[in-house]
């Protein structure tokens, strides 16, 4: 199991659409934010110089939403180790009632700034995201 990182995130006016709730496409937006903040917190700086992350993948389960003003809490964590240049992420967003109501599996794959190509995943970049 890795280590956990969370994030609240408040919805504001551009957040809403037509239906009157948080937008599908501002899950996605707050998906990578919390994703980029997590690599942030724990990669070493010369891992951040070095490498970047793309998604791959998005699989997105919507159970629930919020309005304007309200708040989640957005938990995200790697479940297993890197398979090559990639792994996975799960994400959770609780409301104020502490129930799922968006959660995801992303994929990400690892680049190489340097070249822009894809790369294994080091075990010293992995090792901060995942334990064991």
């Amino acid at each position: 199991m890795s280590e956990h990182f969370t994030l609240t995130f408040t919805a504001s006016p551009e957040h809403i659409d037509i239906m009157g709730h948080v937008n599908n496409a501002v899950w996605v937006q707050w998906m990578e934010a919390m994703a980029g903040a997590h690599w942030a917190a724990l990669a070493p700086a010369e891992h951040q110089a070095k490498y970047a992350w793309l998604v791959t993948r998005h699989e997105i389960d919507y159970r629930g939403n919020i309005c304007e003003g309200e708040s989640v809490t957005g938990e995200t964590f790697i479940p297993d180790g890197p398979s090559g240049a990639r792994f996975d992420r799960r994400v959770e967003f609780r409301n104020a009632a502490g129930k799922v109501i968006v959660s995801a599996r992303t994929t990400w794959a690892m680049i190489d700034i340097a070249s822009g190509r894809l790369m294994r995943v080091p075990p010293e970049v992995a090792a901060p995201f995942v334990a064991g």
